[in-house]
């Protein structure tokens, strides 16, 4: 299966903009994560429902609210375009719009695998002197590393395919906002677009099984250590 030079790129481009969602977002996640198994406090179930609320809400409906809050005329675009940063029909924005639909699916693995870690060890730890940085970093992390590390490979399975908040918010540019999704769509826009169409189709589909399986065997391998 043999990819042409602006199919490569949309492939390529999608690997980009996947890395560097995952890599914004999991950080958060895992943070938002720790608080939602650790913490009891008031207005926990609203955090929760608003932190899952792009699982829900049409992904267009969300490029749009991308639009209002970081386009030119919203408030944090705004303040962006002071710093000559923008964001809207960008690769960051790309970025952004993917990993804002995937973050749900990261904060749930991440939680998952932080609740999964028995609360016990880090109060041992606690009684022995140990700081918060200190119990985090030595006890909680590397326990739930396998969870953790699911959690970012379905965050990036999920931003790969990605579409319709991406469009919305950052277009379909080739060569700049172009991921697989839209060159799929582009191609099947273009009368004998059928092939080059199934070929990328193809390689989002392996892709994204892949990751998929690659995830659960890591959260398995998380769930036997945990059992320990």
């Amino acid at each position: 299966m043999m990819l042409g030079a602006g199919e490569w790129s949309a492939l390529g481009l999608s690997l980009v903009i996947a890395a560097r969602a995952v890599a914004f977002g999991l950080p958060i996640a895992v943070a938002i994560g720790w608080v939602m198994a650790r913490k009891r406090f008031p207005g926990r179930t609203l955090l929760d429902a608003m932190m899952h609320a792009s699982l829900i809400l049409p992904p267009v409906v969300v490029g749009f609210l991308l639009l209002l809050l970081f386009g030119a005329q919203g408030p944090v675009g705004w303040l962006l375009a002071r710093f000559d940063i923008q964001l809207v029909f960008t690769s960051a924005g790309a970025s952004l719009a993917a990993g804002v639909m995937a973050f749900p699916l990261m904060l749930r693995a991440a939680r998952q695998a932080i609740e999964a870690v028995d609360p016990a060890l880090e109060a041992v730890a606690a009684g022995l002197g140990a700081g918060f940085w200190d119990r985090t970093f030595s006890i909680t992390l590397p326990l739930a590393a396998p969870g953790l590390v699911a959690a970012a490979i379905i965050g990036f399975a999920a931003t790969l395919g990605e579409f319709g908040a991406v469009i919305t918010f950052a277009a379909n540019i080739p060569g700049e906002t172009q991921t697989l999704a839209l060159a799929i769509y582009s191609a099947l826009q273009v009368p004998g677009g059928e092939a080059a169409a199934l070929r990328l189709s193809a390689v989002s589909f392996t892709a994204a099984i892949a990751a998929l399986v690659l995830s659960e065997m890591l959260l398995a391998y998380g769930r036997r250590r945990a059992g320990r």
